[in-house]
């Protein structure tokens, strides 16, 4: 049994469809590519979090919206498999977003995404608990993400894909996480009072208003699939601190579930509880 006890956290993020074509290599424009192989599972950012969260030994509740559609449905029913409370899923009149993703045989992907319901949230109905704490992206509105600004009680921002955040949004942040291209795209989360940037397989760094706190190397691993690691790492990061381990620890432990996802296939990897996941010095 773990000696910490599960956090509570509630996610506010994008749930799609991922239809992934895996292929040795991807076209270049105006290329046709015949050696594809198609899978079609769960995504998004949202969901891809709340997923990974659960599976690390969270209690999670996730926001967002899917369509009245066989893909809402079944994300709705693969939600409940895994542990998250989907309460605070919406139903849309659009369809579910879906993401079409290529995978190259390096790892290395592309993606589209079309937003369908995701677009759709109602940002006055998000039922977040005043005083949660919420993990979000920015695959949604801007009125989605200040109102879970607003009623968060602790908030971490994975500030991705990059886009001028909402006035407001900032100022109330505890952790924003980004990749080094949002990192130089986003100079004003710079001062953030703690900041994750993640390295790729380097690992990451962990500043306090600008000052290193934290450094945590990459773990060797074989690439499967980059689609949701940096997702599965935002999780394990957020629910580490949440629990109550140093900065070191918690950074180390991100770094080891983030590779334990490149290896997986799938956006949302088959992950097992935090503590199983090795700190290295």
């Amino acid at each position: 049994m773990s000696p910490h006890p599960a956090p509570a956290l509630t996610v506010v993020g994008a749930i799609n469809v991922d239809l992934t074509a895996r292929v040795e290599r991807a076209p270049a424009a105006g290329e046709t590519v015949a050696d594809g192989v198609l899978h079609r599972g769960p995504g998004g950012k949202g969901a891809n979090q709340a997923v990974a969260a659960a599976r690390l030994g969270a209690d999670v509740r996730l926001v967002g919206a899917v369509g009245d559609d066989p893909d809402g449905r079944g994300i709705r029913d693969q939600l409940a498999a895994v542990g998250v409370d989907a309460a605070g899923v919406q139903t849309a009149e659009a369809a579910t977003g879906t993401a079409l993703i290529v995978v190259d045989a390096t790892g290395e992907n592309s993606i589209v995404v079309c937003a369908g319901a995701n677009a759709a949230i109602d940002a006055s109905a998000l039922g977040i608990e005043p005083g949660s704490a919420v993990l979000m992206q920015l695959e949604v509105s801007d009125a989605v993400v200040a109102a879970a600004a607003e009623a968060a009680g602790y908030l971490a921002l994975n500030a991705a894909p990059a886009r001028p955040l909402p006035a407001g949004v900032l100022e109330r942040c505890d952790l924003v996480i980004v990749n080094e291209t949002e990192y130089a795209q986003l100079p004003e989360v710079h001062d953030a009072p703690l900041l994750c940037v993640t390295l790729g397989g380097e690992g990451a760094r962990l500043y306090r208003h600008g000052e290193l706190v934290a450094t945590a190397a990459g773990v060797p691993t074989t690439v499967r699939n980059t689609v949701g690691a940096g997702d599965a790492f935002c999780a394990a990061l957020v629910c580490g601190l949440l629990r109550g381990d140093s900065p070191d620890d918690a950074l180390s432990r991100a770094c080891a579930v983030g590779a334990a996802a490149v290896a997986d296939d799938a956006s949302q990897p088959a992950l097992t509880a935090l503590d199983t996941y090795e700190v290295t010095s």
